[in-house]
């Protein structure tokens, strides 16, 4: 087999280019005019078939994209205008919200406010009430303490009076000059 490969090789390689027929096919005189001929019908064709159905395909995929990207671009106009209305919209409502937040905060402050003081008042006057309760106590006392002073007063002076002169004193002189030192 080897032998067989080495003389074709041989043989192949021994051929004189007059035996293949004078040289390369395209550029020999005889067939270059039907060559360029069948060249001119291939191009007319290719130019036919082209024009005719691939290109109007080609064309009308790229409409059919172009198209497809626009439409796809107005959503995306159209999604991030609606995202920014509801954007404002929650900036809006937390904005009344805080505002109704504060409002309530500072109602709640000023009836909290009003009850304490409303409380402050009422205990004051309870105080009050009491201080005059007491007051009214120790002056019915004080009153009372005063003409028992008195008394005891006009006791203590009247056995003063005895013990250092030996004779008792009239009870109306001794009242009298009580009454006169307590008026002081």
């Amino acid at each position: 087999m080897a032998q067989k490969s080495a003389q074709q090789i041989e043989t192949t390689e021994h051929v004189p280019a007059s035996e293949h027929g004078g040289g390369f096919p395209p550029f020999s005189k005889d067939t270059f005019a039907s060559q360029l001929i069948w060249l001119a019908l291939a191009f007319v064709a290719l130019y036919l078939l082209m024009s005719r159905v691939a290109l109007p395909r080609i064309g009308s995929i790229i409409t059919d994209r172009k198209q497809h990207i626009e439409g796809d671009f107005a959503q995306a106009e159209r999604l991030k205008k609606d995202a920014d209305e509801a954007l404002a919209a929650y900036e809006k409502s937390l904005a009344e919200a805080r505002n109704r937040a504060q409002a309530l905060a500072s109602e709640t402050r000023t009836r909290e406010a009003a009850a304490a003081e409303s409380a402050r008042k009422a205990l004051d006057a309870k105080l009050n009430a009491t201080i005059a309760d007491a007051e009214r106590t120790i002056a019915g006392r004080r009153s009372a303490a005063m003409t028992n002073v008195r008394g005891i007063a006009t006791d203590a002076a009247a056995a003063i009076v005895q013990r250092l002169t030996g004779s008792a004193p009239a009870g109306r002189e001794v009242e009298a000059a009580v009454a006169d030192v307590l008026k002081r």
